[in-house]
Parts: structure tokens; sequence; C-alpha cells
């Protein structure tokens, strides 16, 4: 089976042990985690870049350099979920846990469900 690569929009210094953000183009990092055959590899930070109005592609663009293959969101814009869907990224929703490691497990172990166009935020963001 092929890794996988999934992203999740974290606050301060992301990592396993870290604590997600409640938006993804506002996150202070990217905790990418390689998964195969369900279980968590390697666990890599990515600094977000600056997120200005109408800048939600630049979160996108990053991550496919990262080759990431998947991302977890407890919420994002309709104008990024198709950028990541273009560019192959499948985009899951999980918005209740707030600690990173439980949601990686969770989706290792195939219990997350794909983000519907009823869960997609309004954007804007309020910061």
């Amino acid at each position: 089976m092929a890794v996988v690569r999934v992203a999740i929009p974290s606050q301060g210094e992301g990592g396993l042990d870290g604590v997600r953000a409640g938006h993804f183009g506002h996150c202070d990092v990217f905790t990418c985690i390689d998964i195969e055959d369900g279980q968590i590899g390697a666990v890599r930070i990515v600094a977000n870049k600056e997120h200005v109005q109408g800048g939600c592609m630049v979160p996108v663009q990053l991550l496919v350099q990262e080759k990431v293959n998947a991302i977890v969101v407890g919420g994002i814009g309709m104008r990024p979920l198709m950028g990541f869907k273009q560019m192959g990224i499948a985009v899951y929703h999980e918005a209740e846990q707030p600690a990173i490691r439980p949601v990686v497990e969770d989706f290792a172990a195939g219990k997350l469900a794909l983000i519907t166009d009823q869960q997609v935020c309004g954007g804007g963001g309020g910061r």
C-alpha cells in the first residue's frame, strides 16, 4: 500500500502532541504525517505562509509542494476545498477533537469521512 501524507492544521509548533487549529487557512503550521498500512510514520512540521484575504490558495499550493495526499480540517471555505480537490488532495472533516494525535489515529484507522459541501464555512475567518 502507498504511503499517505496527511496534513493537520496546527497551532504553535504543531507535532503529534500539539493542538489543532480551528481553520486551516489561519493555522501557524501544518503537522504532516506519513501513514503506511494504518501505522503512523514520519512527522514533519511545515510553516504556513501569510494568509491574506482572498489568498486561500496559498496553503493549497504549499501542501501540494509538500506532497500531501490528504488534509483533516475542522473548517474550510469552498474555494480552498475546490483547490484541494483539483490538486487531488482528499479533504476529511473532524471538528470535535482538539488534539492532533487522536485525529491522526482516527485517520490512520479509516474512521474519518470526507468533508461534504454542507460542512463548508462561509470564509473570512473573522481575524
